[in-house]
């Protein structure tokens, strides 16, 4: 039977892609964890190290300013793709919680496609901004670290939120139900009037 074949080649087709997909998501996922992770770990055991320093040996950790302004340039940028996958990034959604069905559908899916977009044209431009720094040799004035390294983190994370958009929209296209990310399906609380 012909017919019954090619309907299974092309399930198997599209459970081959959405697994890709989604393992795209789940390495994302764990570089963004890593580094959001490891930069506050390093944050609050730096601070408080400091803190105890200062008041028993009367001196602190040296750096301690620049270290606390890399690590939150750091979280910053790197929480970009974070903040997307969870559906916790700003939205300016008056016009969009107007539409319902394939009218919201398509606008999301647009919205997506457009700002991952930006997302990856930032990350070039962001880029090309760590390759100058690096190539002027520019450093931080108390420790001396390449400013390279902590900016580095900025193309990162804007690469990361372009693969969360992008994944977003793909996710829309490819399932019934519309999605604010890839994996959280979207959901609106409804308000009980009678309790304004």
């Amino acid at each position: 039977m012909p017919g019954s074949a090619a309907p299974s080649a092309a399930q198997t087709l599209k459970n081959a892609i959405t697994t890709g997909f989604v393992m795209l998501d789940r390495v994302a996922e764990f570089v963004e964890e890593v580094i959001l992770g490891c930069t506050v770990l390093f944050l609050a055991g730096m601070l408080m190290v400091h803190v105890i320093g200062r008041q028993l040996l009367g001196t602190g950790v040296t750096g301690q300013v620049e270290l606390t302004q890399m690590s939150l340039i750091i979280m910053t940028f790197s929480g970009l793709g974070y903040g997307v996958r969870k559906a916790r990034h700003i939205c300016m959604s008056a016009f969009y919680d107007q539409l319902r069905g394939l009218a919201r559908k398509t606008a999301l899916v647009s919205i997506s496609l457009l700002t991952g977009a930006l997302m990856f044209y930032f990350c070039i431009h962001a880029w090309d901004y760590v390759e100058a720094i690096q190539s002027r040799g520019r450093t931080s004035s108390a420790l001396q670290i390449p400013l390279w390294i902590p900016y580095l983190v900025a193309p990162i994370g804007f690469a990361l939120a372009g693969i969360q958009y992008w994944l977003t929209a793909i996710r829309n296209l490819i399932s019934s139900d519309i999605y604010r990310s890839f994996n959280e399906k979207e959901r609106y609380e409804e308000v009980d009037i009678d309790q304004i």
